[in-house]
């Protein structure tokens, strides 16, 4: 059945005739921006993704929108960590028709690269206009210059229905804790010392670790620095930045809170209780380490230590994988990790001054802001991947949602969630007009999929989900500029913020890992060196982005 509905979706492909023109730019003998006409006239564009991977455009999802759109896609991305290709773009003046730079937008626009989409999405966006509403003036570049040069990558509104939280700690340890959650560092402390004390060794008979963190490479951001803001100040995700009620931006190492942080972690490690690797091992070994069920606790994101979850979920030992916490230094502070920040802007997609019929590009950016288009990214092919009941609701097969979450080409190949990012999306849980989720996550889903501890918690804690015991959405107020860490920023900003992040990768590590009696002195002597590498210039910057970005909106 489902072979024979791709065939049915291919022949209506190849007897769709594309309704556009084609894109176009400059070419060179390796790399063609686009094809104008092409196969039975389907308009080729090329796309440069910064976050991407090969799509030679063939699943069913891509020969989908090309049937809807009359438009595919030729994709290009990066082959390395140090990839050069957009530089290389910008010094030859050789750009693709669709392009996402991640943190390289603000080198496109400085080189005169990205068009203005204002007027494109005023007479051929309406999907787009009703997408973004009224955050759509977020997508404006600055004050001195209010194009709308990309449209976001991240998603418009939305629920949290789950959490990493800002620490974790294994369902085991919580059972031994009749399921109390640690309102403070100070608890957390005393829970993960009496379960290593009663546990001192995992079933294989090697010794059990109370806190574990990867910083030995970039990792470090994820699982050193990002914390610190999260459980000392109750922040938001800013990146390395705090911003206050007046927009005042400050760099996170330099509050008083997360100094008081860092000490304790200071002393954890002096007591034993940190993992005396966490400097030096790779990331490949602080997975293992996840993996064999050692180490009790974290501060991390789930995306970050997921790999080494899933081999315990393989072998069985569901009790060594790992409960969110909204943790917080004391009790004053609230967790902010289901705080909704606003529409995330500074990295989204654009349209080059290369590509020869904006409009074309424009109009396929719509589709895929448009109901039908959301749907098919989504949800993949009616009838295939989902189907419709009597009500009118959507819904997949368990044997859809198994293949989904275990068969890691699920994705390439079916097409279904691979072509949604990097381009706009709604957030988890908005709904359609039909009253239908545009994600295949929803409430319902992420409860139908709990295992045994997940819903033995929600048992003990007298909720639906996991994420009811954080401080909700509602209980914090938007706030009027969105994440700092996406914003385009000068090059001048950017090449303090590098020097400022290294000083603070090599220095909070010899602040953990030194003396008690040194921490003071130690910490000291990095606040002297962010300093001497131009801080409050930096903080003055970024203050003035974000005090230009609120008035923008207001």
């Amino acid at each position: 059945m489902k072979f024979k509905k791709v065939c049915a979706l291919l022949l209506a492909m190849v007897m769709t005739a594309g309704c556009f023109s084609g894109c176009g730019g400059k070419k060179d003998s390796s790399t063609d921006n686009a094809s104008s006409g092409g196969e039975d006239g389907v308009i080729e564009l090329t796309f440069y993704n910064a976050d991407g991977q090969e799509d030679p455009w063939t699943d069913p999802v891509a020969l989908a929108l090309t049937e809807a759109t009359g438009v595919k896609l030729k994709t290009d991305y990066p082959v390395s960590s140090d990839d050069q290709k957009i530089a290389l773009m910008i010094a030859e003046q050789n750009y693709p028709d669709l392009i996402y730079a991640k943190g390289d937008a603000a080198s496109l626009i400085d080189a005169g690269a990205l068009i203005d989409l204002t007027d494109l999405i005023e007479e051929y966006g309406p999907n787009i206009k009703k997408m973004y509403g009224d955050e759509l003036d977020k997508l404006k570049y600055s004050e001195d210059d209010p194009s709308i040069y990309q449209l976001s990558s991240y998603s418009v509104g939305g629920e949290q229905y789950t959490s990493s939280g800002t620490a974790q700690v294994q369902w085991d340890v919580l059972k031994e804790n009749d399921y109390k959650l640690p309102e403070t560092l100070e608890e957390y402390e005393t829970m993960i010392k009496n379960y290593l004390a009663a546990h001192p060794t995992n079933d294989d008979g090697m010794e059990n670790i109370g806190i574990s963190l990867s910083a030995s490479d970039w990792h470090w951001m994820i699982t050193l620095g990002n914390p610190a803001g999260y459980i000392a100040e109750g922040a938001p995700d800013n990146g390395q930045w705090l911003i206050d009620e007046d927009f005042n931006a400050t760099y996170k190492f330099r509050s008083e809170k997360v100094r008081e942080y860092f000490k304790w972690l200071n002393r954890m490690y002096n007591e034993g209780i940190l993992d005396h690797e966490f400097a030096t091992q790779t990331h490949e070994d602080y997975i293992a380490k996840i993996a064999s069920g050692r180490v009790i606790s974290l501060m991390d994101t789930d995306w970050d230590y997921s790999d080494g979850e899933k081999v315990l979920e393989a072998d069985g030992k569901l009790g060594k994988t790992y409960a969110a916490l909204p943790l917080t230094m004391d009790a004053d502070t609230k967790c902010a990790s289901l705080m909704y920040q606003g529409l995330t802007t500074g990295q989204g997609v654009g349209i080059t001054t290369a590509c020869e019929d904006p409009v074309a590009a424009i109009k396929f950016l719509d589709y895929l802001c448009s109901d039908e288009g959301q749907v098919l990214v989504n949800w993949g092919i009616k009838d295939v991947n989902y189907f419709v009941d009597e009500n009118g609701k959507r819904y997949r097969t368990e044997e859809e949602i198994n293949e989904s979450n275990s068969n890691q080409d699920y994705a390439k190949t079916t097409g279904v969630g691979f072509h949604s990012y990097p381009f706009p999306c709604y957030g988890t849980g908005v709904v359609d007009s039909e009253g239908n989720t545009y994600t295949t996550t929803s409430k319902e889903s992420v409860i139908a999929e709990y295992n045994e501890e997940e819903k033995a918690a929600c048992e003990a804690w007298n909720v639906d989900l996991l994420v009811d015991v954080f401080p909700q959405a509602s209980e914090f107020e938007v706030p009027e500029y969105s994440a700092v860490w996406a914003y385009t920023k000068p090059a001048e900003f950017d090449e303090i913020g590098n020097i400022l992040d290294e000083v603070a990768w090599s220095q909070l590590i010899s602040c953990v890992i030194g003396k008690e009696a040194d921490f003071d002195k130690n910490y000291d002597a990095m606040l002297a060196e962010f300093d001497k590498s131009g801080v409050a210039d930096a903080e003055e910057m970024l203050t003035e982005i974000v005090k230009e970005r609120v008035s923008l909106v207001e």
